[in-house]
This record gives structure tokens, sequence and C-alpha cells, in this order.
């Protein structure tokens, strides 16, 4: 396994996945190339993410209407739904741990929709927050 880390959180990926740096996010994919993970993060200036504002959130963003089911990915909980929007078949995640938001979206052809989610799934479930150094 290797070890994806960011300033403030890390993810396994097994060896058949990459991951690689964008502006405002981290895309990691499988080198089979059927479909690509985005993780984007966020943060709260004061306070901790709300289960009503991660809903409120998951509406606004997406504009069709979604069956959110509850989620916990690692160390963060929140939402996850799943829809199809032009031939492509997008699985999303508002997941929460205090003031941090990620925002993950895996999407594929539609044609290989469903292919990948146990091993999303279970690589998604490896995340972890960062430890904040000791003063």
């Amino acid at each position: 396994m290797n070890v994806l880390e960011t300033e403030w959180w890390t993810l396994a990926l097994p060896p058949e996945w990459w991951a690689d740096s964008e502006e405002d996010s981290i895309l990691i994919g499988d080198r089979d190339d059927v479909g690509c993970i985005e993780v984007s993060t966020l943060h709260k200036e004061q306070g901790e993410f709300s289960r009503q504002e991660l809903e409120d959130i998951a509406s606004a963003e997406v504009e069709q209407a979604v069956a959110w089911q509850p989620a916990a990915l690692g160390e963060f909980s929140g939402l996850c739904g799943s829809f199809m929007e032009d031939d492509v078949a997008i699985r999303e995640w508002y997941v929460a741990n205090g003031a941090m938001l990620l925002f993950i979206t895996y999407s594929c052809d539609a044609e290989n929709g469903g292919m990948d989610d146990a091993a999303v799934d279970a690589l998604l479930d490896t995340l972890l927050l960062v430890e904040a150094p000791r003063k």
C-alpha cells in the first residue's frame, strides 16, 4: 500500500491506483482508467459541520434529485449519493470531521457504473485525519 498524505488527511492507495494534485483538488484513479476520484477539502472558519449543513450543501451542489444516504469513510462521516449525468455514472460524498469537509466524486462511463464500487469504497474507508503537531 502507498499512503497519499495531504496537509489535512491521508488515504491508503493500493499499488494499482495513482494520485495527482490539481489546483484545488486531488485526483485518484486506477491504472485500468475505469474511473476517477476527485477529492476537494474545505474548512469552516468557526465551529463544526452539522448534518443539516452537509445536506444543504449536497442539495445545492447537485441539480438533480438524489436519495442521500448516511456515509462513514474512515474518520469522516456524512452523506453519499449516486446518479447519472450525460452517460456518466457519478457517486458523491460530502463527509466531515469537525471543521473539515471533504467533497469526493467518483465518476466513470455509464457502462462501467458499479464496476469499481467495492474497490472505491475500500479505498475511501482508509481516510484518516493528519494529527496536528503538538506544541
